[in-house]
């Protein structure tokens, strides 16, 4: 192909990925991942005890008490290039201490985190493998993350680069409201010394509020820091204990999300869905695995 028409081809499909990506904080920026997460307009700075903080906090890792593992897909506007699919583990180090005099349990050595994702198709995409670490203290836990993101344009070859992450979460109020922050790419990293092009840096924090055993009020605001801040928010209730209804919507995306979750046994399957006026409909799937651990 002659490098002008390849040029032209990865200016138009630059346009139209990253265009599109930005309103889901992909093109190699913070991914919210799981289907919980996204069902409450990916308002995920303060969620915990899910495999997924991995990806939305590392923080949240250190509520985990029992080792998890998960697997999520996501299809955005019906469009297959703009596809997500990730894996991920979470693995508590350590005796697991119980819950004793108003202290939560936790483990012990607290709880270290992989995953591995992909976005986009065979023309352009992006691959990220990550490992994180979360440890809680009280009612305070704190987490990071380091990554190495490669993003790829056919003809074009690869770039890559190391990407750092912290986040930090506090019950303000045991059991009723916390607060979350989760700060990416502390680093501002390169990627590509044309136009000084860098991997975004981005701020999230936001509170959660559980007015009781059924209902929780989740709120978080997003700052890239070259792009206008943005508020997302979302509602979980629980009609049962097994079963969880979800809605949530993100000012930046314009997009309204509503979901479900269902708990059998050790496993918990959470679905999705996302529409935007323009660009219609986006389907997000995620299923997680608990286990005892054998000491």
């Amino acid at each position: 192909m002659p490098m002008h028409l390849r040029l032209l081809l990865f200016l138009l499909f630059n346009l139209l990925v990253l265009g599109a990506s930005r309103l889901h904080a992909q093109g190699n920026g913070p991914a919210g991942h799981g289907a919980r997460a996204v069902a409450l307009g990916n308002a995920s700075a303060t969620l915990g005890n899910d495999v997924w903080a991995v990806a939305n906090n590392a923080a949240g890792l250190g509520t985990i008490t029992r080792p998890t593992a998960g697997a999520y897909f996501e299809n955005r506007y019906l469009i297959t290039s703009l596809n997500v699919a990730a894996v991920a583990l979470a693995l508590p180090l350590g005796i697991v201490e119980p819950a004793a005099a108003g202290q939560p349990a936790r483990a012990e050595r607290g709880v270290i985190g992989i995953e591995a994702q992909r976005f986009g198709g065979a023309l352009y995409n992006e691959v990220r493998v990550g490992a994180a670490y979360g440890y809680r203290l009280g009612a305070v836990t704190i987490g990071g993350r380091l990554d190495m993101l490669q993003v790829s344009f056919r003809d074009l070859g690869s770039r890559r680069a190391l990407v750092g992450s912290l986040g930090g979460q506090a019950e303000v109020v045991p059991e009723r409201l916390t607060f979350g922050v989760y700060l990416y790419n502390l680093g501002q990293a390169k990627l590509a010394d044309y136009q000084d092009e860098r991997v975004p840096t981005v701020v999230r924090a936001g509170l959660a509020y559980r007015a009781s055993k059924q209902v929780l009020v989740v709120i978080e605001s997003e700052k890239d820091i070259e792009y206008a801040a943005g508020l997302k928010a979302g509602l979980e209730y629980l009609p049962a204990p097994a079963v969880a209804l979800r809605a949530g919507y993100a000012s930046l995306s314009q997009q309204t999300t509503a979901g479900v979750g269902i708990k059998a046994s050790n496993f918990q399957i959470d679905y999705a869905a996302g529409w935007h006026s323009v660009l219609g409909l986006s389907q997000f799937l995620s299923v997680n695995w608990q286990w005892e651990r054998k000491l």
